[in-house]
Parts: structure tokens; sequence; C-alpha cells
């Protein structure tokens, strides 16, 4: 019915609070600081099981089975990593947005803050905070925490997972978890490697002898 309704409840709306809105990031980086510890507590009890796995296939012997476990087990300790930085990076954000707020209730408003902006930027790079940060990075834009953000953050959101563990990496954790057990397994393989090795010494000279055993008995029968 009046088509300039809509614009002119938007100019009598009350503007939102600076105030309101660190309060609600505070609160969403809490939520987000929380399940990040569910997933680091999560993935540390997978990489327990993995290690007792290991443990239990390098006594059966089973080195292919241990050393594609430890390799997963290096995986988990880069993911547990990569969360902690991303926990990290929140603590950090929560600080700069305290100083936020202390100016806005000087001065009535947010301020830019590029230390924001590179944090922002770099948990925009986490799969499992892409959309959270999307979200709030369009609310400090709007309020003039941050300015807009041109670069393309999606071709190095995956970089970190296809980064692959080194051989040397794996070894390391392998040797860290199960080393005494491959020692052992070592030292009870050497004597059975010298029996084979004698085996097969006495094999090859056996024709040798039977030879000198068999010219003997011609000349005593001539």
């Amino acid at each position: 019915m009046f088509p300039e309704s809509k614009g002119l409840m938007g100019y009598f709306r009350k503007p939102v609070d600076p105030k309101e809105l660190v309060r609600k990031w505070q609160a969403d980086i809490r939520a987000q600081q929380r399940a990040l510890d569910r997933q680091i507590r999560d993935i540390e009890s997978d990489r327990k099981a993995a290690e007792k796995q290991v443990k239990d296939a390098a006594k059966r012997g089973d080195i292919s089975s241990a050393k594609t476990l430890a390799k997963e087990i290096v995986h988990t300790k880069k993911a547990i990593s990569r969360l902690y930085v991303n926990k990290a990076h929140f603590i950090s954000m929560n600080s700069q947005l305290t100083e936020q707020l202390g100016m806005a209730k000087v001065a009535g408003t947010l301020s830019k803050s590029t230390e924001i902006m590179a944090l922002v930027n770099d948990l925009m790079k986490a799969p499992q905070l892409m959309q959270t940060m999307q979200q709030m990075s369009k609310e400090m834009m709007k309020a003039g925490v941050i300015d807009e953000m041109m670069n393309d953050m999606m071709d190095s959101t995956m970089d970190d997972d296809i980064e692959e563990e080194t051989e040397e990496e794996v070894d390391k954790v392998l040797m860290e978890i199960a080393g005494e057990t491959l020692e052992q397994l070592a030292g009870s393989a050497a004597p059975r490697q010298k029996q084979k090795v004698n085996a097969a010494q006495t094999t090859e000279t056996a024709p040798e002898e039977d030879e000198a055993l068999q010219t003997r008995l011609d000349a005593v029968r001539s």
C-alpha cells in the first residue's frame, strides 16, 4: 500500500549498537573454541587407539599394517596442530575485539583493524570454519571493522590437507611407538638368518664332499 514504508521503517530503525555486535562476535568465537576443543579431544582419542593398533601389529610382525597406521598417526598429529593454530587465532581475535569494545565505549563506533582482517583471512582457510567466518566477516565489513576481502581464499583452503607425510616422519612415529618391539623382532630374526646362510653354505659344499668320497671309493675298487 505504501511502497516507501519499508524505506521509512529502515530510516527509523534503531542502529545496531557496536558494543552488542562485539559481544555477539565474542560469543560466536567462544562457541567455535569449544567446538575446536571437542574436535581435538576426538582426534586425540583416535590417535591413541591407532597407537595401540601399531603396537599390536608390530607384535604380530605385521610391519606393513604398522607402517600404514603410523602414517595415519602422522596425519592426525598435523590435524591437531592445525586445530590448535585456529584456536590461537580465535583467542587473538577475541583480544582484538575486546580492544575494539573499549574504544567503542569512548568513541561510540568501531574502527578498522588490520589485525582482525588477517585473523579472519587465516580462519577462513579452515573448511570447518568457512561458513562461520564468512558470516562474521560480512558483519564486520558492514560495521566497518574490516575492509572488503578481495582475495580468493578458496584456493588455499585445502593446501594443508593435501600435504603428504614423508617416509622419515612415518618411520619416526613407528619407532617412537613400537621401536622396542621392532628391535626384538630384528634380534630374533638375526639367528634365523644366520642359520639360513649356514644351511646354504652346507648345501653348496656337500656336492664337493660327495665327489671326493666317490673318488676314494673308485680308487679302492681299482
